[in-house]
């Protein structure tokens, strides 16, 4: 579970609010600045012993869970809703069926969290949060590509050729091929397939011309035009081999130009060649400047390293250029490819990943220069090799090689479709509810289906956010922000890739004045009968919550006020409220055995402290009239 939430949410509880809000003690501060004092009274654990004595209420039920549940603590969240629901089941808003099913979700009890659900739909709940959606997070789905392109021997080295895909192959459908002594498999060549709008690959044939020859030919790259290519070859041209001092052919880089249709001829060695190294594997830059490559080369880092090459025209070339230790390992670093949105997909077995050769990825900056690495994870990649990935960006389907375990059980490389998964743009403003105002410095945490923290973000002077995110999945949106009660929006998102607009509109909370006891703890309504002042059940319940702090906090020195809205005669609603002042000190002291020492007084104030307009012959909403008819429980200093 997520732990930065804890620490924008706090354990108290609003005044005036069936919400949460913020530390406000840490937000108020006296005329001196000095901080409040009395912070450290904890509205949770008087709440706790408030329920352990025997009083609940729906309203105590309903702040204890969503205590624990902006803090994601589920397992206790889930117990008080649970109580809630079962006790109150007529004082339930709908909104809280979900916040039930997602506490038991997260503590793995899937068939209470569907049955709270379905409660949820029941009382007006969106059905549309409820669809059932993927647990894991893919970015990418792969899948093998049909048998007419993969073979029983070696198939692997994807790359773009116009609306075709050129691979290595050892298949023999090429006559005469010869059989390298070291896995007994034909040696490479290149071959062409016909790829449709679903990036499924078909008739498969010998690429045409003089690239392919008895020894390997892989990993070629194209120009957008489709008129030159550069690939890799063992160290062979004109009919002659090369070798190194250890009698080794190594690997080099050629260049091949399209004649008429689709006749590749014109082969030309690169001139930063060597038979004394390999030079393998192009990959061409997306303005067609640069050429990158692998080699181990003199000045290479590790086994095999990435470098590159400025392309100055007519087989011109700048001297190689290491990519330096942010890519490369000491181990090997591989099979380069740029994307048309200049990212660096490149293959590794010297960085953490799955095992073997890894893919990973990295954003080039206008410079040509890598970023942040990142590796792509399963299912691209797998405990074995994985490598040669391409990808059309725009289409969101690409290829890669592995030798992972395949349809038909074999060990040999194979080529895989890779499907981008759907991916959608969140974004939104934070803003308050009844201004309209925009909330800068709020806080806005993105969670998973299981109220996992998938990412979480400050806003800036704009108050947006935005986050990618997953097709066909359900999210939680919560907002946060000091005086502010939090909020939390869900969205399941569509099948397509889009962006979406989520606007979270905050509340403004009355904060609670540093000695105002009753706020802290979020005091109902104490509530008389008409005309008279001996204290009621539902009464009893608010005044347990002063009972429990005091009784936890034996310092504590209270005066009780009590006030009366405007409605009746002046002086009648005086003495009126006095009455019901000193009942509530006689309860607290005869019924909870508070020392009457520790109250400094018990008065009414009838209807001389109105917090709003309300006055005599002001018309006002019983809403308004309820806010001037309090008692008020102030701590002494």
């Amino acid at each position: 579970m997520y732990k930065i939430l804890q620490k924008a949410l706090i354990l108290t509880l609003v005044c005036f609010s069936t919400g949460l809000t913020f530390a406000q003690e840490k937000e108020i501060k006296k005329a001196n600045e000095e901080f409040d004092k009395f912070a450290y009274i904890d509205a949770r654990e008087i709440y706790l012993k408030v329920v352990e004595d025997g009083y609940t209420s729906a309203q105590i039920y309903k702040n204890l869970g969503d205590t624990y549940y902006w803090n994601s603590d589920y397992d206790n969240a889930a117990k008080w809703y649970e109580r809630l629901i079962n006790e109150y089941p007529s004082e339930v808003e709908t909104m809280y069926y979900y916040r039930a099913a997602q506490s038991q979700k997260s503590i793995n009890q899937p068939q209470e969290s569907d049955r709270l659900m379905a409660l949820f739909i029941a009382n007006g709940g969106d059905p549309g949060i409820v669809k059932a959606t993927s647990t894991d997070f893919l970015e990418y789905e792969v899948e093998l590509v049909k048998v007419s392109v993969n073979t029983a021997y070696s198939d692997f080295g994807p790359a773009y050729y116009m609306d075709k895909l050129v691979y290595a192959s050892s298949s023999t459908r090429s006559e005469g091929s010869k059989i390298h002594e070291w896995n007994e498999q034909p040696f490479l060549d290149l071959f062409v397939a016909d790829m449709d709008e679903e990036g499924l690959l078909m008739s498969p044939s010998l690429l045409s011309g003089e690239v392919n020859t008895p020894y390997h030919e892989s990993t070629p790259t194209f120009t957008k035009d489709g008129r030159t290519v550069y690939f890799t070859r063992n160290n062979f041209i004109d009919g002659k081999k090369g070798k190194d001092k250890n009698k080794t052919i190594r690997l080099k880089l050629y260049k091949a130009t399209k004649s008429g249709d689709n006749f590749w001829t014109n082969i030309v060695e690169l001139p930063f060649n060597s038979k004394e190294y390999s030079v393998a594997h192009p990959a061409l830059s997306k303005d067609e400047k640069r050429l990158y490559f692998s080699s181990d080369m003199p000045g290479t880092i590790g086994m095999s390293d990435l470098w590159y090459v400025d392309i100055l025209g007519d087989n011109t070339y700048s001297e190689p250029v290491n990519l330096g230790s942010n890519i490369n390992t000491e181990a090997r670093e591989s099979f380069p490819f740029i994307s048309q949105e200049n990212n660096l997909y490149f293959s590794s077995d010297g960085r953490g990943g799955l095992g073997g050769y890894d893919i990973f990825m990295t954003a080039l900056n206008n410079s040509g220069q890598p970023g942040k690495i990142e590796n792509l994870g399963a299912p691209a990649n797998s405990a074995q090799d994985d490598f040669g990935f391409i990808i059309n960006e725009e289409k969101r389907i690409g290829y890669m090689s592995s030798n992972r375990e395949g349809a038909r059980g074999s060990i040999d490389d194979e080529i895989y479709r890779v499907q981008e998964k759907c991916l959608i743009t969140l974004v939104g403003t934070v803003f308050d509810k009844d201004s309209k105002e925009l909330l800068p410095g709020a806080e806005v945490f993105l969670l998973d289906e299981n109220n996992n923290l998938v990412e979480n973000v400050t806003v800036g002077s704009d108050a947006a956010f935005s986050f990618t995110i997953a097709c066909e999945k359900q999210y939680s949106i919560r907002a946060t922000k000091s005086q502010y009660a939090p909020n939390e929006l869900v969205l399941q998102t569509p099948n397509e890739t889009s962006t979406i607009e989520k606007n979270i509109p905050l509340e403004l909370v009355d904060p609670c004045p540093p000695n105002d006891l009753g706020c802290r703890l979020n005091l109902q309504p104490i509530y008389f009968d008409f005309d008279r002042y001996n204290i009621r059940p539902d009464a009893a319940i608010e005044l347990e919550k002063i009972a429990a702090a005091m009784q936890l906090y034996p310092e504590l020195i209270i005066a009780i006020e009590s006030h009366t809205d405007s409605r009746g005669n002046d002086a009648y609603n005086m003495a009126l409220s006095d009455k019901r002042a000193k009942s509530t000190l006689d309860y607290l002291v005869n019924e909870r055995g508070i020392s009457r020492d520790r109250f400094t007084s018990a008065k009414g104030y009838g209807e001389s402290q109105l917090v709003n307009e309300c006055s005599n012959g002001v018309e006002c909403t019983e809403e308004e009239h309820q806010l001037n008819r309090r008692s008020m429980f102030l701590i002494q200093n």
